[in-house]
């Protein structure tokens, strides 16, 4: 590496309290934030309980003056206010109805749209977005001492974090890494949503993924069942199964997976896989189609509503290639930009330089043609949708899949407000989390994000996060980050 990428990676790592580990400093003192909040009162003593290095919290804090969005599809709540103790919500309404402790952290978020933290259901944190499999995976074992997989993830959990993402599943890596950035996570060591994790995924031979991320069992319904149990017995928090397996191994997954309470998702196109899955009970059918794919059976789409299994059509990794070529500078988004070392923001860079021809892409034209009716098929049918992307994934970024996932299904005949309630509300309920997360409402977690705009009339606000909460510690949101002062380093 050259003189002047280590000086800026030094400087990276400086700007984020970086030295040996990604550890961020307090992103939010006093100065940062009137300019993150604008006219927001708040005062910056000592929290009463730990929260991570980059976050703030209070005993209460009052989020006040916004339109509130709270997840159940209703109208709004203008001019109103969220109040935080701790960890928790206590109360949601209008000014009027919700009084303000005198003693209350004030958040001013007039002006602002509130929403609940949005989930992502179907995230490959060991990927940020490169445009070749093999050449990233590749480019990370050069580079193993400096970037093992557990600073890559960290790395993409402080970009879905400050974008929004309060909640996240990560489908598909090696176990021990997967483990510990969930755990970090969790202790308050790093900045990231909540995260769920697969951990490796079961799979009857081993994919483009480093070997460690895969359970490579054949068609054995006894090595599925066994690959299962390991995973439970490690402690992941829900089990990926591929769309290869046989019917009986599904069968043997699902037994081994519900025992213990614990959701299995698979990633399956096929339609007799689908049915497979479905007659073995698996809860989660990710990609189903892929946005690229015909349209399956009316018998097939019947069964799915009827039964109440999910589906997250992961149409991002889709729809990145067109919006690429609509707009080719996303692929140099400053926020990205910011939230990325620059010994890897080069690398990327240079892999997208014939972004038009990536082989991931396979057949784009015949995607264009298929992926309305595709989705359609699913959006309207009935089914319990959840909206995720497979962020992660070449040209799909942490930072963007959601919301723009999100403006392909306005597109296609959905509400704004339709598409806010899946990526929370709905979403939470696919993943057994109603009870704690997915709408803005007393007793729940306290993850909501301030927003500038309304994406009510156009859902790329989505983009704009200015403040993010997650159980009660505050973040600096993406739009609010600065990016380089004269001297070349992070603000």
């Amino acid at each position: 590496m050259n003189a002047a990428m280590d000086d800026a990676n030094a400087k990276y790592d400086q700007a984020l309290g970086i030295e040996g580990d990604i550890r961020m400093p307090s992103l939010i003192n006093k100065r940062a934030l009137a300019g993150a909040f604008g006219a927001a009162l708040i005062s910056m003593a000592v929290p009463a309980y730990a929260a991570p290095p980059e976050a703030w919290t209070a005993p209460t804090i009052a989020v006040v003056g916004g339109r509130i969005i709270d997840g159940y599809g209703q109208a709004p709540i203008e001019n109103g206010t969220v109040l935080i103790k701790g960890e928790r919500i206590v109360a949601v309404g209008s000014k009027a109805e919700v009084p303000v402790p005198v003693d209350a952290r004030i958040i001013d978020a007039s002006g602002r749209t509130v929403i609940p933290g949005m989930i992502e259901p179907h995230a490959h944190l060991i990927t940020l977005g490169h445009g070749n499999y093999p050449r990233w995976f590749k480019w990370l074992d050069d580079h193993k001492d400096k970037y093992p997989l557990e600073k890559i993830m960290e790395i993409s959990a402080r970009q879905l974090l400050v974008s929004g993402i309060t909640t996240a599943v990560d489908l598909g890596a090696p176990l021990e890494p997967s483990l510990q950035i969930r755990d970090r996570v969790n202790k308050g060591e790093v900045m990231g949503p909540r995260l769920m994790v697969s951990g490796p995924w079961i799979i009857p031979k081993a994919a483009i993924f480093p070997d460690a991320s895969s359970r490579v069992v054949g068609y054995s319904a006894d090595a599925a069942a066994k690959a299962t149990k390991a995973n439970v017995d490690a402690g992941v928090d829900i089990i990926k199964a591929h769309g290869d397996l046989t019917a009986e191994q599904y069968k043997a997954i699902a037994d081994v997976a519900h025992k213990s309470g614990i959701l299995v998702t698979a990633h399956i196109n096929d339609e007799d896989a689908i049915w497979n899955a479905l007659k073995a009970h698996i809860d989660i059918l990710q990609h189903v189609g892929s946005a690229s794919r015909p349209t399956y059976s009316d018998a097939l789409v019947k069964a799915v509503v009827n039964s109440n299994t999910a589906v997250v059509p992961t149409a991002a990794s889709s729809g990145s290639l067109p919006a690429t070529v609509k707009f080719p500078e996303r692929l140099q988004d400053p926020i990205l930009k910011a939230l990325t070392p620059p010994d890897i923001w080069a690398e990327m860079q240079d892999s997208f330089k014939d972004y038009r021809r990536l082989g991931y892409f396979g057949n784009p034209e015949k995607a264009d043609l298929l992926r309305a009716d595709s989705l359609k098929q699913w959006l309207f049918s009935g089914a319990q949708f959840g909206v995720g992307t497979d962020n992660g994934v070449p040209l799909t970024f942490h930072t963007d899949a959601l919301w723009m996932l999100g403006k392909i299904y306005t597109s296609l005949g959905v509400s704004p407000m339709w598409v806010i309630d899946h990526m929370t509300r709905v979403n939470a309920a696919i993943l057994h989390k109603s009870k704690d997360i997915g709408t803005l409402e007393p007793g729940k977690y306290a993850d909501l994000v301030i927003l500038r705009g309304d994406p009510l009339n156009d859902l790329s606000a989505l983009a704009n996060v200015e403040t993010v909460i997650k159980n009660g510690e505050v973040y600096k949101g993406g739009l609010t980050l600065s990016f380089e002062d004269k001297d070349g380093q992070a603000k």
